[in-house]
Parts: structure tokens; C-alpha cells; sequence
């Protein structure tokens, strides 16, 4: 079964409509979204791609309540976005791994929890079981800069994972990460989202990574950001990473390819 077959009627857990969002700087208003309409549907993987500047990064930071667009409507479980922060609905992973190097990873892991107010015990076990998710069980007494920068993206996850939220919001988290790197951590995502069934928003500007992972792939435009395609995938919900040199990828990534170019065409 294919992912567009197993989940077209999974109920929408992320709803925006007709979404802009305008900054006011010194140099005048910068448009950063422009009549953006997506439902995301529960268990979901979906990548935005898109150059530099598009806006993905933006509508992920709206999502979360890190920006506040200023025009059309955003939920998040039926929720306003701030209202959905509060009631703990998401975890967001940032591009940099961002862990405190003088907590042990562990402790770094643990740390939303013990702000939660979470019981001693229930922390180590939600620690426990998280980083054995990651495949980072046995590391949790070491320190950031013991670990090398894929297994820092990886604590990173785990510590999003920790209060067991339904939505991952991931902003470019392998950016930074070698090709071989970034190839193993695709993989142990989409291990990971199968065996969390977690509903998944991912920016990258990676036409392969993001052909890869996801259900659906959202392109996206120059700023003004717009979305000028959203995609299904046919592709089955376990990839093998030799399925990029199948015939079904290289259409999916042709379309993306296609959907990028056109993107440039548009005018205010």
C-alpha cells in the first residue's frame, strides 16, 4: 500500500488558510508568506522545499507559535497555535542541534521534562526510551562535545520526542551533516516515524531528501512565499535508500525539479 493510500483519510491535525505573513522592518514590509492554504493530515511525513527565503522555515515557526502571521487563519489540533504550544501539542528539532554542553545528554534529553514538572522516575524512563528510539541508549552520562554532530542532531530529536507530543517539527536538521551522515539519518527517521506513527513537518532544500522521506512534499516560491505545488507520494511508506535510483523517485524529483522552476515565474 502506498502512503497516499494509507493515510488519505487520516483527519487534518494542521489546517492554514489563505496564510500571509508581513514583517515591518526599517527598509519597509517584507512579505514572507502570501496566501498560503495546507491541511496536514495526522501521521503525515511533509517536506517543504523551496530556495532560501521561500518562507518554509517561517510557516514551520508559525506553526509553533514562533511567529505570528498577519493575515488567514492557522490551527494546530483544532487549536489556535498558541494554544497548542501551551497544551504541549508539538516538538520542534531547529537546524542546529543546540544542546547545552555542560549537561550530559541525558540531562539535555531531560531537560523540557523537568521544566514540565515531571517526577524523577517518570524522567528516566521517557529518557530511557527516547534515546533508545535514536539508537543513542547507553550515551546518556556523556557531554555534547563527546558525540559526533549526527548524534547531537540525534539527542536533539530525542529530547523533541521526550513529552511524547503527535506532531514533529523538524527545520533542516541534517543541513549541516555529510552526505554518508545524512543518508544514514534519513533512513533511522523514517524507522523512527513508523514506529512513532508521529505526524512530521520537515523543511530541507534537498530535492532528494525530501523526495525520500515524505508522504506529501509542499514547493514552495521565491519570497513572497507561496506554495506553487503540493505533491503525493506513490512511493510504499518503507524505502529502501536504493528506491532513489528507481524510476517512480526520478519522476517524483523531476516534478520538484519542475515545481521549483516554476516558482520563479510568479509575480506580485
Amino acid at each position: 500500500m502506498t502512503a497516499p493510500e494509507a493515510n488519505q483519510n487520516a483527519a487534518s491535525v494542521i489546517s492554514a488558510s489563505d496564510l500571509s505573513l508581513t514583517f515591518q522592518t526599517g527598509d519597509g514590509p517584507v512579505h514572507a508568506l502570501k496566501g498560503v492554504s495546507l491541511d496536514i493530515r495526522k501521521g503525515d511525513f511533509v517536506s517543504f522545499i523551496g530556495p532560501s527565503g521561500c518562507g518554509k522555515t517561517t510557516f514551520l515557526r508559525c506553526i509553533a507559535a514562533l511567529e505570528r502571521p498577519t493575515g488567514g487563519s492557522l490551527t494546530v489540533n483544532g487549536m489556535t497555535p498558541d494554544a497548542a504550544r501551551r497544551a504541549r501539542a508539538y516538538g520542534y528539532v531547529f537546524q542546529a542541534a543546540g544542546l547545552y554542553p555542560w549537561r550530559t545528554i541525558g540531562r539535555n534529553v531531560s531537560l523540557p521534562l523537568e521544566i514540565m514538572g515531571f517526577s524523577r522516575a517518570e524522567i528516566e524512563e521517557r529518557v530511557a526510551r527516547v534515546l533508545a528510539l535514536v539508537d543513542l541508549a547507553g550515551f546518556e552520562k556523556k557531554f555534547p562535545w563527546q558525540l559526533s554532530g549526527g548524534m547531537q542532531q540525534r539527542a536533539s530529536i530525542a529530547r523533541a520526542l521526550a513529552f511524547d507530543a503527535d506532531i514533529l517539527l523538524m527545520d533542516e536538521p541534517f543541513g549541516a551533516l555529510d552526505e554518508i551522515v545524512r543518508d544514514h539519518l534519513n533512513e533511522q527517521l523514517l524507522h523512527l516515524w513508523a514506529r512513532t506513527d508521529k505526524t512530521i513537518g520537515f523543511v530541507t532544500h534537498s530535492i532528494p531528501e525530501a523526495v525520500y522521506l515524505s508522504t506529501r512534499i509542499v514547493v514552495m516560491s521565491p519570497r513572497p512565499g507561496r506554495i506553487t505545488d503540493v505533491i503525493d507520494s506513490p512511493l510504499p511508506r518503507e524505502r529502501p535508500l536504493d528506491i532513489r535510483d528507481t524510476p517512480e523517485f526520478l519522476e517524483v524529483a523531476h516534478r520538484v525539479r519542475e515545481g521549483l522552476r516554476a516558482g520563479h515565474a510568479y509575480e506580485d
